[in-house]
């Protein structure tokens, strides 16, 4: 089973502050350099499950597109890259609250100028399915990069998946909705939800997708089709840093899925990785 991801690959800049941040002057915190970019770390999520991966994105000639080609590939993850002479790799400065809740301040770089070119027919060889990052959907600099990258899947016979990312970025639901009609699973948290379907509740969303696969913390997980509502709980964790834990989620569930596996296993993968995510500073396994 081969899975092609298709999102933004960079790094980040993990900062950890016990205390509020003071504005205009000094605050301490650990802070630590770590892969990021939510294509790459479902990647690798999925590829610590023993999925083979292909991951499609754009970074630029420079030293951090170089490492985190290195990072992916020692961890076998295959990456079709289209490497930007113009512009730099996508960097993330990511603050972690004592809380383990973490607030972004992204530069998508390179990954702003994801193309149609970029999708190559190659990188989709062999493949059962397509996982499109929505970050390259909500930025219009990408979009057609990720419209075209929907299209090849469902020309090829690939099913697909789009996780919607950032509900802080939905400004146009009813847009996005149309961007993904026809895929076969969205995965939002319930943030994301409610800025898609407003208080309808995921089953409005089945007018668009196939399922609706939903996150929402302590409370577990929910996959919901038109053949009704499947439910798991949270798995217990300590939240050291809630960075990636959705993109962790959605490698549990397309691994488990893709296997065959039942849907309520499926989200139990799905939160079980989750879980794991959030009790590890950074976003990758």
């Amino acid at each position: 089973m081969k899975v092609v991801v298709v999102g933004d690959a960079g790094l980040d800049v993990v900062a950890r502050h016990e205390n509020a941040i003071v504005q205009g002057g000094d605050s301490r915190a650990s802070v630590r350099l770590a892969g990021g970019g939510a294509g790459a770390n479902t990647a690798l999520w999925l590829a610590s499950t023993g999925v083979e991966t292909t991951l499609i994105a754009r970074v630029g000639d420079d030293a951090g597109g170089r490492l985190i080609r290195s990072e992916l590939e020692s961890a076998g993850v295959r990456c079709a890259f289209t490497v930007d002479e113009d512009a730099a790799t996508c960097c993330v400065v990511v603050l972690v609250d004592k809380d383990g809740q973490r607030s972004m301040l992204p530069d998508r770089g390179a990954n702003a100028r994801f193309a149609p070119s970029d999708v190559l027919a190659s990188a989709l060889d062999g493949a059962a399915h397509l996982h499109l990052s929505g970050y390259v959907l909500l930025d219009p600099s990408s979009r057609p990069g990720g419209l075209a990258a929907l299209a090849a899947a469902r020309e090829a016979g690939l099913t697909t998946s789009v996780d919607p990312q950032a509900a802080a970025l939905l400004t146009d639901p009813a847009g996005f909705l149309d961007d993904v009609r026809g895929a076969d699973l969205l995965l939002p948290n319930a943030d994301e939800l409610r800025a898609l379907a407003g208080s309808d509740g995921p089953e409005a969303l089945l007018d668009f997708v196939g399922a609706v696969a939903v996150t929402a913390g302590m409370e577990g997980a929910r996959w919901v089709d038109g053949d009704g509502t499947v439910s798991v709980p949270a798995e217990p964790a300590d939240c050291v840093d809630s960075t990636g834990a959705g993109d962790a989620f959605d490698a549990g569930v397309l691994s488990a899925r893709l296997a065959g596996q039942s849907t309520v296993d499926a989200l139990r993968a799905g939160v079980r990785l989750g879980a794991k995510a959030v009790g590890q500073v950074g976003a990758q396994p």
